[in-house]
Parts: C-alpha cells; sequence; structure tokens
C-alpha cells in the first residue's frame, strides 16, 4: 500500500512516498480502517524530526487523524460496535497511509451528513476546545472569552463552542481574511494580535477584561495585561514555539488561575470523562451550532501530504486542512440519484 513512512528523522518536506508499505497487523483490540481522508496536525510536522512527545520506533507511518470505513478484511473485536463498510473517523499512528490499524475505542460514528473531508478534523480539535472551555474552565454564559489564533483548528472549534455556551467571544488572527473569518464563525469581535496595545482594546470591549483566555499560540503572558479578576488562562500549546516562562506575580495580583488541557491525556488519567465530552459535542452537530471547518484547498492524493504539511507551518491555512486519499464513491452516487 501507500504510505508515507519516516525512515529516518527529518523533516517531512525530505520524505519519499512508499509505494510497497506493509499492510498494518491489527492488535486483538485495533480494527483496520481503509482511510478516506487524514487530518493535517502541526505535531505531524514535529513528529517526523523526532521533536514531539509521542514517538513511535522506526520506521513508523506519519499522521494521526483520520476518517474512512471500516476494511472488509479488518478483524472485529469483542465489543466492537462498528461492522465492515461503517464510516468513522479516529486517531491512530498512521493516518498517512492507505489503511491504519486503530485501537476500536478510539473510533467514533461519523455524524450523519458530514463528510470524511469534514469527520477526518474532528477528534482532536473538537474535544480539546470543548474539554478546555467546559472541563477546565467552566465557562458561563455571559463571560468574556479570548481565544487566540481562532482562525486555527482549535481556534475556530473553541469560537463556536464559547458561543454555544452563551458566551461573548474576542478573536484574535494575524491578518485581515483570518480577523473576517473569526467573525463569520461567531465571534464578536475580532482583533490583529501583531498591532501593539491589543490588550487595551480587549480591556476597552470588555470593561473588565477576559474572564477566560484560550490560547494555542504562547500568549499567556502578553494576554494577562488584559485578563478579568479571577480569570482563568488556558493553555492548550505553543503554535509559535517558544515556551513561556509565565512572572508568577502577574497571576497572583489579579487572583488568575492558569490551567493546562492535554487532551490526550484523558485516555490515561481521566477516561470517563471522555465520552460524556463527545456526547454533548455530538448533540452540538446535530443542532448545527457547531460545525467542521475545512480549509478550503483540501489536498488531493497522499502525493499532496507534504504541499498540506507546508502550508499548515507557514500559516497559510485556516480550519483544518486535509489530505483526500480516497474519494467517498457511495456519497457520490447517492447525490446523483438525488
Amino acid at each position: 500500500m501507500k504510505a508515507w513512512v519516516v525512515k529516518e528523522l527529518t523533516h517531512p518536506s525530505n520524505l519519499t512516498l512508499s509505494h510497497d508499505a506493509p499492510v498494518p497487523n491489527p492488535t486483538k483490540s485495533q480494527v483496520l480502517v481503509e482511510v478516506y481522508s487524514a487530518g493535517l496536525n502541526f505535531f505531524d510536522i514535529l513528529q517526523a524530526q523526532g521533536k514531539y512527545q509521542n514517538q513511535p520506533p522506526l520506521p513508523f507511518t506519519l499522521g494521526a487523524e483520520f476518517a474512512g470505513r471500516i476494511h472488509p478484511s479488518s478483524p472485529i473485536p469483542q465489543g466492537c460496535p462498528y461492522k465492515h463498510g461503517d464510516r468513522v473517523f479516529g486517531v491512530g499512528q498512521g493516518a498517512y497511509g492507505e489503511i491504519i490499524a486503530a485501537e476500536a475505542y478510539a473510533l467514533l460514528p461519523v455524524p450523519e451528513g458530514m463528510t470524511f473531508e469534514e469527520a477526518a478534523g474532528l477528534y482532536i480539535t473538537m474535544p480539546t476546545s470543548y474539554a478546555a472551555l467546559v472541563d477546565r474552565a467552566n465557562v458561563q454564559k455571559g463571560e468574556w472569552v479570548l481565544v487566540h489564533a481562532g482562525a486555527g483548528g482549535v481556534g475556530i472549534a473553541a469560537i463556536q463552542i464559547a458561543k454555544a455556551l452563551g458566551a461573548n467571544v474576542i478573536a484574535t488572527a494575524g491578518s485581515r481574511d483570518k480577523l473576517a473569518l473569526c467573525k463569520r464563525y461567531g465571534a464578536d469581535h475580532a482583533l490583529d494580535y501583531r498591532t501593539p496595545g491589543w490588550q487595551k482594546e480587549v480591556q476597552r470591549i470588555t470593561g473588565k477584561g477576559a474572564d477566560v483566555i484560550y490560547d494555542p499560540v504562547g500568549l499567556i503572558k502578553d494576554s494577562l495585561k488584559c485578563i478579568a479578576w479571577k480569570g482563568r488562562a488556558l493553555v492548550i500549546g505553543f503554535v509559535a514555539g517558544d515556551i513561556e516562562k509565565i512572572p508568577t506575580n502577574l497571576i497572583l495580583l489579579k487572583n488568575v488561575s492558569l490551567v493546562g488541557l492535554h487532551w490526550g491525556a484523558y485516555t490515561k488519567h481521566e477516561r470517563e470523562t471522555i465520552p460524556k465530552v463527545w456526547k454533548a459535542l455530538f448533540e452540538l452537530f446535530r443542532t448545527g451550532a457547531v460545525k467542521p471547518v475545512v480549509f478550503e484547498t483540501v489536498y488531493e492524493g497522499l502525493e499532496s501530504m507534504p504541499a498540506g504539511l507546508q502550508a499548515l507551518e507557514t500559516r497559510k491555512t485556516y480550519g483544518k486542512a486535509v489530505v483526500r486519499i480516497k474519494r467517498d464513491e457511495a456519497a457520490a452516487e447517492g447525490k446523483a440519484k438525488l
């Protein structure tokens, strides 16, 4: 099968697409999924270079998020709710391949009416934002939420979820187009974080500062200048590249709570919370309050994966960038009949 196999640690742009990679051998708890679409993630770039916190032994197939169908030859573990051909999305090691072996518990059914391209980017971004805002920050109706990198995958998810919770949202982004995108998906206000003194504008809009800071970038220190009394600052990630050093006196002065969110660790430490989060999200999908946002360029074929990751790395994408590995002919036929 075709797959992006990392044989030596290097930047993804230096990888060569394998055309004879072996089909994964599933364990007793895994199923084989035929990958139709794969979500592009910044951590894939780090993992290929050996710079990520989760590093599989060499050689390994790159990619984590995917959507597809249970493969016709897949074993079905005892207790697995899926059958051959079922549409699923999930996470595992090896999404940038035509077939992936994934833990059955790490799969969910593709929501009704959702495409594989939309579903491929759900598994990490949506629960990350929901768990951060609800489980960690306890966002309340009427509060002000400041979402950094609002046009990114987790950012757009956070904007929509915060609005569904009844919060007021200020989003930041680094271009006029991305600021407009933030407002299109629900932000009440959008600010360019490259403009000096943007914190004063947050203070002016809110009258007190933001109650919750949602930061996947690395802007906590700057954001503490415009956080409200007893505000909660959520550490989501460090897309900017540097891990911040926070002056703790700033946390003390406003009774601020500095809160981390590592959604992937819930599997190990708090697995009982995972189905609760997904139940809430599926209801938001059903009502249309929250929708997946896929970048306008869908990267066609596995061959396009490096171009997609390059666009992601250089911040040329918005929402969720995905690679379409196989077209959903069944869906196309259904539309044609209509």
